[in-house]
């Protein structure tokens, strides 16, 4: 009895810590998904854009001690400013033409943003202020850290705001008619790229927040985390289904917890590959999912 209720707390508790990091990825893949829902493009400097917010909050810590809503304010703002050069370079001038030609561009920028914070802060890791300091919180022989709440409110409270923005408000509106019919949005004296912009910025304003999140949870910067948010966004995004809001939040929280109960239970090196294979056996089950949706 006692081997089996260790078992079943170790199940809880990998629970809680899967849909604690699940929340990260779901708030990543629903800026992916913001962005490929509404140009039909997939923009892999996403991940390196929030990386240049982390290290310019970084930079803003080590040279001014700034406080944790400045840093977050910081990575975020930042954040914003690398996805408005992303868009401006690499989707707003093939916003017609190829969308392969868009993506290959998004990669070079990813490789630009690599090679400027390397050379800006050369070290290969740099710590980062924890957004809780002390001990974790315990229910019972449970452990649960804050900085797991705070994700999973952020990313719940993240949810209900877009939801209420896109189906309450005449941005959200015409946002869903640049993404249903573009060409009669704009007949219909609808700005286009104006309306792509700003969904564009939104998208990067979440990858933000995550990235806050992410690296005031880990305390830590390195340059791996802007392919790690590309490869973590894309991922939940793709488990999800392509262009659906709730398909990313839910694509999130499946990879987070397909994660931690595999690195618990397999190890950490079957982790990574536990959850590709899930993304294998859904595109192979189901071929469709990677049909765009809408939603």
């Amino acid at each position: 009895p006692w081997l089996r209720q260790g078992m079943i707390l170790d199940l809880i508790q990998n629970t809680f810590d899967g849909l604690a990091m699940g929340a990260s990825y779901a708030l990543l893949a629903v800026g992916f998904t913001l962005v490929f829902g509404a140009l039909r493009r997939v923009n892999l400097s996403y991940g390196p854009a929030i990386m240049v917010g982390c290290y310019a909050a970084t930079w803003v810590h080590m040279n001014f001690q700034a406080g944790l809503l400045v840093l977050a304010f910081s990575v975020i703002f930042f954040s914003v400013l690398a996805g408005a050069y992303v868009e401006r370079l690499c989707f707003a001038p093939h916003r017609q033409g190829s969308a392969i030609a868009a993506m290959v561009a998004s990669f070079a920028l990813w490789m630009q943003f690599e090679e400027v914070v390397t050379l800006v802060m050369p070290k290969h890791l740099y710590d980062f202020p924890p957004m809780f300091d002390g001990a974790p919180l315990a229910f019972g022989p449970l452990v649960l850290r804050a900085e797991a709440l705070v994700m999973l409110a952020c990313a719940l409270a993240i949810c209900i705001a877009l939801h209420r923005l896109l189906y309450s408000s005449r941005f959200g509106l015409a946002v869903r008619a640049v993404i249903d019919a573009p060409v009669a949005a704009q007949l219909a004296g609808i700005d286009v790229p104006r309306i792509l912009l700003l969904v564009f910025l939104l998208a990067s304003a979440i990858g933000g927040l995550a990235g806050w999140l992410i690296v005031s949870t880990h305390t830590q910067v390195t340059p791996m985390l802007g392919m790690w948010s590309t490869l973590k966004g894309l991922l939940a995004m793709m488990i999800g289904g392509l262009g659906s809001l709730p398909g990313a939040i839910v694509g999130g929280l499946v990879l987070g917890l397909v994660e931690a109960h595999s690195q618990w239970f397999l190890g950490p090196q079957a982790r990574d590959l536990i959850a590709y294979l899930l993304l294998f056996v859904l595109l192979a089950w189901r071929p469709r999912w990677m049909t765009p949706q809408h939603g």
